[in-house]
C-alpha cells in the first residue's frame, strides 16, 4: 500500500481547505499521514479524516532559525516513514516539505499552489517570497496550481518550469462537498440557532462577507461600499464572518472603525456552520486581492447564494460576469459599489446567475470528482516510478 504524507503549515488548512481528502485517499488504497503544527483543530480533524498524524512545529512568518529546526524534524520524519509521496499545501509547509523530502530522497514530491502571497507584497519582502516559491518549485517534481488562471500567472512570471505544472480536474484544491453544501441538507434546529444568533428579521436584506479579516481580503473596499448602500437603505445588514489577523496583514483604522461600530454590521468571529449563513444571505461579497481557487465561492455557489467578487486569478475560473455572478476590479471600491447597487436593484437577475453557478459546480467542481481525479494522478505517478 503506497504511503502518502499530506502536509500544511497549520492544521486549520487541513481541516477547512482539504476536508475529507485524506479520508478519501485512506479509504481508497493509500496509507495516509497528516502532518502540521499543533493547533486546536486536531481533535476534529483526526475524528473526521480517520488518518494517522504527526505534529511538526512550523510558523507562517519568516523565522529562519525556527525554520531550520522544522526542516530538520521533517527530514527525520520522512527518513523514518519512507513515504512514496509527499504532497504539500500552503507556502511555508511547501518550502520546508519539498526541501526535506528532496534531502530524504522521496521519489514523488508534489506541491499545490493555492495563491501567491507576493502578489500583494512590495520591496524586499516580495523578493524573498518570490525566491521561496522558486526554491519550492525547484525541489518539487510536480507543481499543481489550483486554477488555470493562476497557472497562467505563474508561467508569465517564470516561477515554475512549465513541464512541472498541471491543474487537476478543472481546478480547486478540494472541490466542494455537495452532500453538505446543499439547501436540502440544512437542519431546521441549527438554522433556527443561527437565526437567533443574527437576530434574524425576514424584512431585512442580508449581505455576507466571510474569511480572515485582513487587508488582502478587500475589507476596506467592502466597508466603504456597504456604508454607501446602507445610507440609501437602512434595511440592509452585512454579516462579517471571520477573525482579525492583525499580526499578519491588518486592515486600515477607518475600516476597523466601520466594522466595529456600524449599526448595520454583524460581526461573528467564526463558525463551523458557514452554509447556514450562506443560505440566509441574499448576496456574498468577496473582495479579495489574491486567491488560488477560492473555496468560499464554490461553497456559496453550491448554496445558491448570488455572488459579487473581485476579478482576480482563481475567482475568474468560477465566476463569469453577468452569467454566474458579478465581477469587479480588485481594490476598486467604486467598481464594487456600482456592482453592489446593480445586484440590489436586480435580485431576479442575481438569482438566475446563482442557479447557473450551482449547475456549473455540480458538473465540474464536486468533491467526489476532484478527489477521484487526484487519486488517478497519484496512481499514474506511482506507476511511472
Amino acid at each position: 500500500m503506497p504511503k502518502l504524507i499530506r502536509i500544511t503549515t497549520a492544521p486549520l488548512s487541513l481541516k477547512y481547505l482539504l476536508s475529507n481528502q485524506m479520508k478519501y485517499m485512506n479509504e481508497n488504497g493509500f496509507e495516509v499521514i497528516m502532518v502540521s503544527s499543533e493547533g486546536k483543530e486536531w481533535p476534529d480533524l483526526i475524528a473526521n479524516e480517520k488518518c494517522a498524524h504527526r505534529i511538526v512545529y512550523m510558523t507562517r512568518k519568516m523565522t529562519p532559525f525556527t525554520d531550520l529546526g522544522s526542516l530538520w524534524r521533517l527530514y527525520k520524519l520522512f527518513r523514518q516513514e519512507k513515504p512514496d509521496i509527499v504532497h504539500s499545501h500552503t507556502p511555508k509547509a511547501g518550502l520546508l516539505a519539498m526541501l526535506a523530502a528532496k534531502m530524504a530522497g522521496v521519489k514523488i514530491r508534489i506541491h499545490t499552489i493555492a495563491g501567491l502571497r507576493f502578489m500583494t507584497a512590495t520591496g524586499m519582502g516580495r523578493k524573498i517570497m518570490v525566491a521561496m516559491e522558486k526554491l519550492t518549485a525547484t525541489c518539487a517534481h510536480h507543481v499543481w496550481p489550483n486554477s488555470h488562471s493562476l497557472m497562467n500567472y505563474i508561467m508569465e512570471h517564470k516561477l515554475v518550469h512549465p513541464k512541472k505544472m498541471e491543474v487537476i480536474g478543472h481546478g480547486s484544491s478540494n472541490g466542494v462537498d455537495l452532500n453538505r453544501y446543499s439547501v436540502a441538507a440544512l437542519k431546521p434546529e441549527k438554522l433556527e440557532e443561527i437565526k437567533q444568533m443574527l437576530n434574524y428579521d425576514e424584512s431585512l436584506c442580508y449581505l455576507l462577507n466571510m474569511g480572515r479579516i485582513v487587508k488582502d481580503k478587500g475589507i476596506d473596499e467592502v466597508m466603504k461600499s456597504f456604508s454607501v448602500v446602507y445610507d440609501a437603505n437602512t434595511k440592509l445588514r452585512l454579516i462579517v464572518l471571520g477573525a482579525f489577523e492583525d499580526d499578519l496583514d491588518p486592515i486600515s483604522d477607518e475600516a476597523r472603525k466601520i466594522l466595529t461600530t456600524h449599526p448595520g454590521i454583524i460581526h461573528i468571529d467564526w463558525s463551523d456552520h458557514v452554509e447556514y449563513f450562506m443560505h440566509l444571505s441574499h448576496l456574498l461579497i468577496h473582495a479579495s486581492y489574491r486567491e488560488g481557487f477560492p473555496n468560499t465561492l464554490l461553497q456559496t455557489g453550491a448554496m445558491n447564494c448570488p455572488i459579487i467578487c473581485s476579478a482576480i486569478e482563481g475567482s475568474v475560473d468560477i465566476v463569469t460576469h453577468k452569467e454566474t455572478g458579478l465581477l469587479f476590479e480588485a481594490r476598486n471600491a467604486e467598481d464594487l459599489l456600482k456592482n453592489l447597487e446593480f445586484a440590489l436593484a436586480h435580485p431576479g437577475e442575481m438569482k438566475k446567475y446563482a442557479a447557473n453557478l450551482r449547475a456549473k459546480i455540480e458538473q465540474y467542481f464536486s468533491q467526489q470528482y476532484l478527489h477521484s481525479s487526484m487519486k488517478e494522478k497519484y496512481m499514474e505517478l506511482l506507476n511511472k516510478n
